[in-house]
């Protein structure tokens, strides 16, 4: 009986030797690229004169949360990779925010933080210009990014 279950167990090892070592992935943070960029950043909320019929409702669908760090961009800038989803980091405020929702096309080279029902918050923080960076994903094909 011991040689057999030396057998599985030295199967098992195997397995997961290779499992743990055997595929080696690139590391999180090694496939995006984070890319500059100055905006004007506002503030908004999940009021009637500031919204649609569903305040509460991203224009990618999603539904929007105080308790969630996300962000509306202005519709210039989802062709240079500000899409749904990226990830963003805005000067001088801590974490990651992610794109929600879009604004209205009349607005160029904006973001607008997501600040719930909190409208005298949103005032308090006015208007300003800031440096964001943004997470794109690296093209994989390009000879810089293979090893």
């Amino acid at each position: 009986m011991l040689p057999y279950l030396n057998k599985v167990l030295m199967k098992y090892c195997l397995f997961f030797a290779i499992l743990l070592f055997g595929c080696k992935s690139e590391p999180k943070e090694n496939l995006y690229e984070w890319k500059p960029l100055d905006v004007k950043v506002s503030a908004y909320n999940s009021v009637a004169n500031q919204t649609d019929d569903e305040p509460f409702i991203g224009a990618w669908g999603d539904s929007l949360s105080s308790r969630q760090k996300s962000i509306a961009v202005s519709r210039d800038l989802i062709p240079l990779g500000l899409k749904h989803n990226t990830k963003v980091m805005i000067e001088g405020l801590p974490g990651v925010y992610l794109v929600r929702d879009k604004m209205a096309a009349r607005w160029t080279k904006r973001i607008d933080i997501y600040m719930g029902t909190k409208v005298e918050k949103a005032k308090k923080w006015g208007v300003k210009d800031l440096s964001i960076v943004y997470a794109v994903k690296k093209d994989s094909t390009k000879k810089e990014n293979l090893h």
